[in-house]
């Protein structure tokens, strides 16, 4: 995620669907329907989902803040919505372990992600190799 300056532009977003993180973040918020998801912008939010209980419901926002595979790289943001009998809710930002479980297993994806994309590329470039045997100079 590159945000960079100069005359002629306002900046500079490097996402795509090549990218680990992101790819990662949508599979392993596939259980819940999506509501935003921005990879110019940096920023996965999904509808309010509730398992059985109608009072409440959570909202999970992801912020990339780096094409890095590292724990810095993104932001898990809870968000839980509780509503009583008359339907007057209250929204609360969450801190708790549920955020964490979401990153590590994102990040975790993401890495085996680019190990595999990695292992791909080695062998596409031996399959090459062998195909287009090295001429060597003779002198």
């Amino acid at each position: 995620f590159k945000i960079g300056r100069n005359k002629n532009s306002g900046g500079t977003f490097s996402f795509a669907s090549s990218n680990e993180l992101w790819r990662a973040s949508i599979e392993t918020l596939s259980f819940i329907t999506l509501s935003s998801a921005d990879y110019a912008g940096g920023i996965i939010i999904t509808d309010w989902y509730s398992e059985n209980n109608n009072n409440q419901a959570l909202k999970i926002t992801i912020r990339f803040l780096s094409n890095e595979i590292r724990s810095d790289g993104i932001e898990v943001l809870l968000h839980k919505k509780i509503c009583d009998t008359n339907n007057n809710c209250t929204i609360n930002k969450i801190n708790n372990t549920l955020s964490f479980e979401i990153k590590d297993s994102i990040l975790r994806k993401a890495a085996l992600m680019k190990k595999k994309n990695e292992l791909k590329i080695k062998k596409r470039i031996k399959t090459k190799d062998k195909k287009y045997p090295k001429i060597e100079k003779s002198d």
